[in-house]
């Protein structure tokens, strides 16, 4: 309804902070909640548009809300693309809300998502742990384990992959805590710790390509090439295009 009604309102006076502010609200709801990609894209392209003509027009007191709101925006709008081209907007705006006091409950976790998708590893751990204090999940957890791990402190992230081991649900965070655990002891040269962690993921998950190349990783190390190639051959039959797998394979080729 809102959509419709500020459309119309536009229409007649395109500037309209308060039309601007709302279709830009409700393209946004709109585009987070439809299923077709490109009607997707559509709409946050709808919502980034008035909510940057909003920007433009409001007052100072509501800027940093619609900031935000369009960091929010570009962020969604990048996940949708898989393409990271508006990753660095997302932060720009979602700083600049930030700056200027607002807080939302979101807003560090979207913020350490941006900057992973940029490769700041370093601005991501920063701004996931400041997520975790003001709330704890399993994904959050599970995102700071993986920056620790990009940025090569293992130990870091072995802590906080044991924390989800302890109380967590959902099974494909489990899977995912067990392979990077499995990772994690095979750098530390602790094998057997390895195996089992990634035994845990094929037993759960059989097509977990990537546990099994690990697993040829292990064997590789421990002097076993036959063996190691057999978990590669396995790695490509779930996964054709496995890269590191065929890589493996094409190096001790017989």
């Amino acid at each position: 309804m809102s959509y419709e009604i500020s459309a119309q309102i536009l229409y007649k006076t395109p500037f309209d902070p308060t039309a601007l502010m709302y279709h830009g609200y409700a393209s946004y709801f709109l585009a987070i909640s439809e299923n077709d990609t490109e009607q997707a894209q559509f709409l946050f392209n709808e919502a980034i548009n008035s909510l940057r003509l909003a920007i433009l027009q409001s007052s100072e007191k509501v800027v940093p809300q619609l900031e935000f709101m369009l960091g929010k925006a570009y962020f969604y709008k990048d996940v949708l693309s898989s393409s990271n081209y508006y990753s660095d907007l997302a932060v720009k705006y979602l700083l600049l809300a930030k700056s200027k006091g607002y807080t939302a409950v979101e807003l560090p976790e979207i913020l350490g998502l941006s900057y992973s998708a940029l490769g700041m590893t370093n601005e991501s751990i920063s701004a996931f742990t400041e997520a975790l204090n003001i709330r704890e999940t399993d994904i959050l957890l599970l995102s700071i384990a993986e920056q620790y791990m990009a940025s090569n402190q293992y130990s870091a992230a072995e802590q906080y992959l044991y924390r989800i081991s302890k109380n967590c649900k959902d099974e494909k965070i489990i899977l995912k805590t067990h392979y990077l655990l499995g990772k994690i002891y095979i750098n530390k040269e602790n094998y057997t710790e390895a195996e089992n962690e990634l035994l845990k993921v094929i037993e759960k998950n059989e097509n977990f390509a990537d546990a099994y190349y690990e697993l040829g990783v292990i064997y590789e190390k421990q002097g076993d090439i036959a063996k190691a190639r057999a978990e590669w051959r396995k790695s490509l039959r779930i996964e054709y295009n496995h890269i590191e797998a065929q890589k493996k394979l094409a190096d001790y080729k017989q």
